[in-house]
């Protein structure tokens, strides 16, 4: 490690590589004021590596690039359920595991994790088009279908695609601070917080846009979080029937009501106590708590610290 205030990402990009999947952590993690990182675009060597879907990629930086990184992104890749990534490949990932380097890989970047042993033992996840691969190729490996995100603290995995951002926005939470990822969520035009758990793909016998049928909905409740909130006042809101909506809620968001709800309280008073003096009753007031007491129950069940801790926290970072 060097003295160097920016945050480095290396985004390791393997033969087949997928353009969406290069591309969300090379923005979202782009050098800016806001966004205090640098990020270098690397290939198992330097030179040009074939990518999927018709592009391919010229990268400056060889492997080595993973001895600098502090995060290192594995984008998805066609084919993974054939021949694994080049030896030199999974070694060099076994090395930045063992020097505690945080790695995140997008849909089928999985792979690579898994066949560097990375993920034996670990809960994982991957496109949902791969996961049964994924398991029989790695029994080693919890695979876990049904979710967008899975952090498992230095190893992180994703079902790929458009998600790939909702599992980039709390590496930068846990980075930066709420108001960090939020930022970057409005620059991206993309909701800034969405479960890990929320299901990734969800069978219908009548389809409809996923996750889009309740989506003014939520964004009713983002803004009247102070207020009483019920199954029946959010299901008046949707102008559906409170069992209907509850339903096809947990079939958008892979959560309830109210535990989305609740997480969404919790998220804005962490913003709070970042960004303001505001003491613990009045931010509980805030969010629609009530009280300080209330705040901090539901806080540590879901950070596992207290709102003082969490303040204390960001004010020493400061």
């Amino acid at each position: 490690m060097t003295d160097d205030p920016l945050r480095r990402v290396a985004v390791l990009v393997l033969e087949g590589a997928k353009p969406l999947d290069v591309g969300i952590p090379a923005q979202v993690f782009t050098t800016r004021p806001s966004m205090p990182y640098e990020v270098r675009v690397c290939g198992p060597a330097p030179g040009v590596v074939a990518g999927g879907d018709g592009l391919d990629y010229a990268v400056a930086s060889g492997l080595e690039a993973l001895e600098w990184a502090d995060t290192v992104f594995v984008p998805g890749y066609r084919f993974p359920d054939r021949e694994p990534p080049p030896r030199p490949v999974l070694e060099a990932l076994a090395r930045a595991a063992d020097r505690g380097t945080r790695l995140a890989a997008i849909s089928t970047g999985a792979f690579a994790l898994a066949a560097a042993g990375l993920l034996d033992g670990r809960r994982a996840t991957t496109h949902w088009h791969y996961t049964r691969a994924l398991a029989e190729r790695h029994p080693l490996v919890r695979v876990d279908e049904d979710v967008l995100f899975v952090d498992e603290g230095a190893v992180l995995t994703s079902a790929g695609a458009a998600s790939g951002i909702a599992h980039c926005l709390p590496i930068l939470r846990s980075d930066l601070a709420v108001a960090a990822a939020t930022h970057a969520a409005r620059r991206l035009v993309a909701a800034p917080y969405r479960s890990g758990g929320q299901a990734q793909y969800v069978p219908r016998s009548v389809p409809e846009p996923h996750g889009e049928r309740f989506a003014g909905t939520r964004e009713w409740a983002l803004r009247h979080l102070a207020e009483p909130m019920t199954l029946e006042v959010l299901a008046r809101v949707a102008a559906v029937s409170p069992r209907t909506f509850s339903r096809r809620f947990a079939d958008e968001t892979g959560s309830t009501p109210l535990r989305w709800v609740m997480r969404a309280r919790v998220d804005v008073a962490r913003e709070l106590l970042e960004r303001s003096d505001r003491s613990v009753e009045q931010i509980a007031a805030d969010v629609g708590l009530g009280t300080a007491a209330n705040l901090r129950l539901h806080f540590r069940r879901v950070l596992g610290t207290t709102p003082g801790d969490y303040r204390r926290t960001f004010t020493d970072r400061g």
